[in-house]
């Protein structure tokens, strides 16, 4: 039997998704993320954005083009946040976020219910690796519950991976993954016995040799300790997405984000002092209810100052069930959009000043595009490099050219 799981959204829904795959992988059947003739489609789905929503309800079209007669699956942030919206499209079987795992032994079900919110971490995942790259998934839900996002109400509350489960997953990957990527829905959050750990994770992780990478994180993370400690660490990537939001008190307030952005620049100086060549990225949302034209030009004169090496945009989505969505008022979709023209504009100057200052670096090379290898380096440049040989899967010493693509050229050679 061929079931195709496909993911939409953050990468702890591919990790999901990847262990879900390596489990029914395990019990015999031929399961794959590649979308293709299937007779079962599992869509694992998000809820983000309303567009991501959407395409979660477009799958399901996409889904039948392949096989009418197939059955399939919902489950994720969309079904957790309304499942009719699948249930009315006549799928077999819709769960939430809870219990993703359970679906490889309900295959022959047609249930339509949500199983309840896990208060303790489930950990009964493990997720196949790629070639180079590891994802390893510590920490589920968030306790922040910003003004603007559901995902608190649909993931729960924060809870963390035992350790010993983490390291014992490391500890079997294959000798050719050459990176661990930690993720979760907040692993800044990430504690062991209720004290934040993060630290000591990372450290117990740097004596297997692998590369070490987080994913988003929060600037409340940033403190002295911890960045003297990962400076320690053989193996860190220097590499921080500081989730920003907004340059803007006034909106960050708005948003229920817990510093400002002094707070937050300081906590930049701090892993500056450390790694002056971090790779310092961050999420943005324009457009956010109320924010006005001056409040705008707050938000991109903190980014230039900052001087972020690279930005993720989105424009303001309404949520409904969130604080915001309740008690502001949405923006124009014009205003949002032309805040977005604007900040990509900021971003591509960014990125140039950031690549003029690396001069080299280490990458992974991790797949062919066209006539070039292409990696990341340690501090998260895009590299484009030309070469006969295979060069997939090594770690090379590069010198820093000319931009190129989403990223630079780049020369083998220290």
């Amino acid at each position: 039997m061929k079931i195709c799981v496909m993911t939409l959204g953050c990468k702890v829904n591919k990790y999901e998704s990847d262990a879900l795959i390596y489990n029914l992988r395990l019990q015999g059947y031929d399961a794959t993320d590649k979308l293709g003739v299937a007779d079962i489609f599992v869509i694992n789905t998000c809820a983000v954005t309303k567009e991501a929503e959407k395409k979660s309800r477009q799958m399901i079209a996409r889904c039948r083009k392949f096989n009418p007669k197939a059955k399939i699956f919902v489950c994720g942030c969309a079904s957790q946040h309304n499942k009719e919206q699948f249930v009315e499209k006549g799928v077999d079987f819709v769960s939430g976020v809870a219990g993703k795992i359970k679906i490889a032994s309900h295959l022959a079900s047609h249930s339509k219910r949500l199983w309840a919110l896990p208060k303790e971490y489930e950990d009964d995942m493990i997720a196949e690796p790629s070639r180079m790259r590891a994802y390893i998934k510590i920490q589920d839900g968030c306790n922040n519950f910003c003004s603007y996002c559901i995902i608190p109400y649909l993931r729960g509350r924060s809870r963390s991976r035992p350790i010993i489960s983490i390291l014992n997953e490391v500890a079997l990957l294959p000798e050719d993954i050459k990176e661990i990527v930690l993720t979760g829905i907040n692993v800044t959050d990430y504690k062991i016995d209720g004290t934040p750990a993060l630290l000591t994770l990372l450290e117990q992780l740097d004596p297997f040799g692998k590369r070490l990478r987080l994913s988003s994180m929060e600037e409340s993370l940033v403190s002295e300790e911890f960045v003297a400690g990962v400076h320690k660490l053989k193996n860190f990537c220097p590499h921080f997405h500081l989730s920003l939001q907004s340059g803007s008190a006034s909106v960050l307030k708005r948003m229920n984000r817990k510093y400002t952005p002094e707070e937050f620049l300081q906590s930049v100086q701090r892993i500056r002092k450390y790694f002056p060549l971090a790779g310092i990225t961050t999420d943005v949302i324009v457009g956010f209810p109320g924010e006005t034209d001056d409040e705008f030009e707050e938000t991109v004169a903190f980014i230039k100052k900052v001087k972020f090496s690279s930005l993720h945009i989105f424009q303001y989505s309404e949520r409904t069930g969130t604080v915001a969505s309740k008690t502001m008022k949405d923006l124009p979709a014009s205003i949002k959009q032309k805040r977005f023209e604007r900040l990509e504009e900021v971003k591509k100057q960014l990125q140039l000043e950031f690549f003029k200052k690396v001069k080299s670096a280490h990458v992974l090379v991790e797949e062919k595009e066209g006539d070039y290898f292409v990696g990341y380096s340690e501090n998260y440049i895009k590299c484009y490099i030309s070469s006969k040989e295979d060069l997939i899967g090594k770690i090379l010493p590069v010198k820093i050219g000319k931009p190129y693509g989403e990223g630079v050229y780049a020369k083998i050679g220290g």
